[in-house]
């Protein structure tokens, strides 16, 4: 594709293109397993931010502003194909707002999906230092278990994995939420049971933010429940293509 967005599964005879963004510190690696999983009814386009792999050389963006004006030309015009957006954790606030500017350039997607991530009208609930340690990062990486614990002892690893979240995490403290006038499209937002940074309250938040269908669905886990339910996900993401059905369950 471009320099921002990664198609691991070029589809295009698919009957939808989801744009997917990834959480902080992560990478569009993240979404290979739920590019696979759709399995040709949605094509999986997904955003590299910089400073990590392919990018390792380039600097980090400082506002989450930067990378929705830096993507937003990259997102394809559809055509024939709706187009969804689908981001988890700091990238259902990059999904959000990408939606809303495509909104205002009179292209809104056809559906947004946002997962692990209170509704951006609500006060952030990370408490980390405004200048976090190493040991501040890793003790957040240990609380949201998105990394293997023991792959969190290996400085090699560190050295590539904390860079990324700490610019990331600076750039969701100083975001602000600007209010405006909620979306039309449909809106469905997904969260653990067990995730120690969203409740079910805040999921259920994201409500107010269009005035198209919206659905909760809370299944088992935590912060990074996507990665034991992706079958259940990508069914969740076909059923908005045209002609396909919505699953039953949580």
């Amino acid at each position: 594709m471009d320099n921002w967005i990664r198609c691991f599964h070029p589809a295009p005879e698919a009957g939808a293109q989801l744009v997917c963004f990834p959480h902080a510190g992560g990478s569009a690696s993240g979404y290979h397993a739920l590019s696979a999983a759709l399995a040709g009814s949605a094509e999986g386009l997904v955003v590299q931010y910089p400073g990590r792999h392919d990018r390792i050389a380039e600097p980090f963006a400082e506002r989450l502003g930067d990378v929705v004006d830096a993507v937003l030309p990259s997102i394809p015009v559809t055509g024939d194909r709706p187009l969804f957006l689908f981001g988890h954790s700091m990238g259902a606030l990059l999904a959000y707002e990408t939606a809303r500017r495509l909104a205002a350039e009179g292209r809104e997607p056809a559906a947004l999906f946002v997962s692990g991530s209170e509704a951006p009208s609500r006060p952030r609930r990370v408490r980390l230092p405004d200048s976090p340690t190493d040991e501040d990062l890793v003790g957040e990486m240990r609380l949201l278990s998105g990394t293997d614990d023991e792959l969190l002892t290996h400085p090699e690893i560190l050295q590539l994995a904390l860079p990324p979240m700490r610019a990331d995490y600076a750039m969701l403290s100083a975001r602000v939420h600007v209010p405006g006038p909620p979306l039309r499209c449909p809106v469905t937002v997904l969260t653990g049971d067990n995730d120690p940074r969203v409740t079910l309250e805040g999921a259920q938040a994201w409500e107010q933010e269009t005035e198209g269908a919206f659905e909760r669905h809370v299944l088992p886990g935590g912060h990074f429940f996507l990665n034991d339910h992706l079958p259940y996900v990508a069914e969740l993401i076909t059923a908005q293509v045209p002609g396909r059905t919505v699953p039953t369950g949580a």
